[in-house]
């Protein structure tokens, strides 16, 4: 399956600046817990806004550089080449930014969506997506608390 992982506001705000906007612990959790073991497809902007590749993955970096090069990592020049190298037989995790959520949404199979309930400003957003082609399969309120400064829901849509 390819699954497009992604937190996003009200008004489907990513980030600014090539960084998040919020502070969820309990969205990292469950991001963590969801796509460990598993490839994850990102955009080279998106990688190079990681302190450290992340642990227990395999990171496969969509750039458009010739020579970009990073140990212990895929880099590949397309979707089509990260999705084509990616395991056939598991789950593969698309991680951002809002370049390739835009070309990966309409071969995505699920979303794992973290809605922020707030709007940002914002320069990189999450693709629209029509609900008539989605079924929201589950849906987990989280409010606001001393660790989150926003309410958040938890969503999974799988497509019809």
């Amino acid at each position: 399956m390819i699954i497009l992982i992604a937190a996003a506001a009200e008004n489907n705000a990513l980030g600014k600046d090539n960084e998040l906007l919020w502070h969820l612990p309990d969205d990292f959790k469950r991001f963590k817990q969801t796509t460990s073991g598993h490839y994850i497809i990102m955009g080279r902007k998106t990688f190079e806004s990681f302190p450290k590749p992340l642990p227990n993955r395999t990171h496969v970096i969509i750039t458009r550089q010739n020579d970009y090069l990073v140990e212990g990592c895929i880099v590949v020049h397309s979707l089509e080449e990260a999705i084509s190298i990616s395991p056939k037989n598991e789950d593969v995790f698309v991680i951002g930014g809002a370049e390739i959520y835009s070309q990966s949404i309409e071969t995505a199979d699920k979303i794992e969506l973290t809605r922020v309930h707030s709007e940002f400003e914002a320069d990189a957003f999450f693709p629209e997506f029509n609900a008539s082609e989605w079924s929201l399969m589950f849906s987990e309120k989280h409010f606001q608390d001393e660790k989150h400064k926003f309410d958040f829901t938890f969503e999974t849509y799988l497509k019809k």
